[in-house]
């Protein structure tokens, strides 16, 4: 009997309430049925006409007779309505904090094949904006230790807040599940503090979830090969893309913008690489070029092993063994 009850307040909150609301209704339904039987039939009748009171609906359906029906019926209004009241009050204000513990990142995440971002700055808020123009459906898992609630009531986005190398926020962020992660560079540390901080999390993450796929963002050339040793499958060195694109922008000999182009590249295409089939190994450039031109897709490079060549002519022919280089729609 002790066990009972102690797995009985083990139980959450709201399920105490119902099962006490069910368990009282049935309690005051058997009881009506049995003293008066000719206006409550049957147990269920008693119970209908329990919940219909307890509820203070009061259809008027059943309806006790005798004093000790009538009794029956005050005791259930003074309990069974206040139990019911209390058990929508709790719900409303289970949801509430809910929803608060939510916004303030402090909700475990239980889903699968999602993907984890780590810190929430521009470059973040700028990839989720992208997904959602685009109507990508992942679930995203944010991990952000210096916000305080998400400021964004998105459905697909789930705030954990916490440090990314702590092993109760990985827990909560539920790593070992997670199908991709991006680890982003924190713009408000000094560069080598930004990239040993980098590194530690994908220390922590490959530890939690070795097969982790994970991109990883680092604004010093000399940490590329330290973040790549912690498990990063792609580095991402924004400090060098910046600078290639301001020197682009100073030393431009035309009107076009290197930048703008870019970004508009990027935006509505995706880098891609496929082998060469054996229908165009042998055949010259100018054909295959004419092959992909016809699905929207445009070859920018070759690569043969791990040499990637971007100057080739009409008259070059591949083999099986090369690969394509290939610029394509999204939506592909």
């Amino acid at each position: 009997m002790q066990q009972w009850i102690r797995d009985y307040f083990q139980l959450p909150l709201f399920i105490r309430l119902l099962s006490g609301i069910f368990i009282t209704m049935i309690i005051f339904g058997t009881s009506i049925h049995l003293i008066e039987p000719n206006s409550f039939p049957s147990i269920f009748d008693g119970i209908w006409w329990a919940f219909i009171t307890g509820a203070t609906v009061g259809y008027g359906d059943y309806v006790p007779l005798t004093v000790p029906g009538k009794l029956i019926a005050m005791l259930l209004i003074f309990s069974g309505g206040g139990l019911l009241t209390f058990y929508m009050v709790t719900i409303a204000s289970t949801t509430v904090e809910h929803e608060r513990a939510l916004s303030k990142g402090q909700v475990n995440y239980k889903g699968e094949s999602h993907i984890i971002v780590i810190g929430w700055n521009e470059r973040t808020r700028q990839l989720i904006d992208m997904m959602r123009k685009d109507d990508i459906k992942d679930n995203i898992v944010l991990i952000d230790e210096t916000i305080n609630h998400l400021y964004q009531n998105l459905a697909n986005i789930h705030f954990i807040k916490g440090d990314a190398t702590n092993e109760e926020t990985l827990e909560k962020a539920n790593v070992c599940k997670a199908r991709m992660a991006v680890v982003t560079a924190n713009p408000s540390k000094k560069e080598h503090q930004s990239d040993q901080a980098v590194i530690h999390q994908l220390v922590a993450l490959k530890g939690h979830h070795p097969n982790l796929f994970i991109i990883a963002e680092v604004l010093t050339e000399r940490q590329k090969i330290n973040a790549e040793r912690a498990g990063a499958n792609t580095v991402i060195r924004s400090n060098d893309f910046m600078s290639s694109l301001f020197y682009h922008e100073l030393y431009r000999k035309d009107p076009l913008q290197p930048f703008q182009l870019f970004l508009n590249l990027l935006t509505n295409r995706q880098f891609h690489e496929e082998k060469v089939s054996s229908s165009l190994a042998g055949k010259p450039m100018i054909q295959i070029l004419e092959h992909y031109l016809n699905q929207s897709s445009q070859v920018i490079g070759i690569r043969n092993g791990n040499n990637f060549y971007f100057d080739f002519d009409s008259n070059t022919t591949l083999t099986e063994e090369d690969y394509l280089v290939l610029f394509t729609p999204f939506n592909e």
